[in-house]
């Protein structure tokens, strides 16, 4: 891959207490270098974390970046996202990783929610991709992609949403080959790395707004 091709990273920084998460999107090209950020919130346990990611996505508007990588599926407390419809609206490849074998969200969904609360996140949650084991820089990751060709293995294993016994077939072709390129050191791809770091960055700026009083009276005229 060329050190200049582009990635989109999306990681998100939640805080509870005040029932919103930061969402970061860091466009960072294959050689490390970063070359730019948008930032946008979604609700603790709502279903609008899809929604930020196309905002984000549109807010940026870079048309050189290849693809986005985004930081799981769950954000904000279940805050599923649709990627077949992120990677329709970004008209780009989408590539979802995490980094621990998993028994799926099903029964956790089942757990917390009832009703249609329920039901609309399973319907999210039943159309993403299967999830497929990918060794990098001597870590596991776990990837999910849509809008890439990929040679897949056809069996029960390989058609099952997170397989507990290692999820899933490993990717072949260009999922392994974006993953990788784009994770020089360590187990986490670089643009979701710094998308992480600034989305928490972000977040704590904002609680410390929140929680410091307006006593800058006259703050117009000290600045000049």
């Amino acid at each position: 891959m060329k050190p200049g091709t582009r990635a989109l990273g999306i990681a998100e920084s939640t805080d509870e207490s005040s029932g919103r998460c930061t969402l970061c999107g860091a466009v960072v090209r294959a050689d490390r270098a970063v070359d730019g950020f948008a930032f946008a919130t979604a609700t603790v346990g709502g279903l609008d974390a899809t929604d930020a990611v196309c905002a984000l996505v549109d807010r940026l508007d870079r048309e050189d970046v290849r693809y986005l990588l985004l930081s799981g599926v769950a954000p904000a407390w279940f805050n599923v996202l649709d990627l077949p419809r992120i990677a329709a609206a970004a008209d780009r490849p989408v590539l979802s990783v995490s980094y621990e074998a998993s028994p799926g969200l099903d029964s956790a969904l089942r757990e917390q929610f009832d009703g249609e609360a329920l039901r609309s996140r399973l319907a999210v949650y039943e159309r993403l991709p299967p999830r497929r084991r990918l060794r990098a820089n001597d870590e596991t990751l776990f990837v999910r992609s849509v809008g890439l060709d990929e040679e897949v293995a056809d069996t029960e294993d390989a058609a099952r949403d997170d397989v507990t016994a290692g999820d899933g077939a490993a990717p072949r072709g260009e999922a392994a080959r974006i993953v990788r390129a784009f994770t020089p050191v360590g187990g986490r791809p670089e643009p979701i790395r710094v998308a992480r770091l600034a989305a928490r960055g972000a977040r704590q700026w904002e609680a410390a707004e929140r929680d410091t009083p307006d006593n800058d009276s006259g703050g117009a005229d000290r600045h000049g």
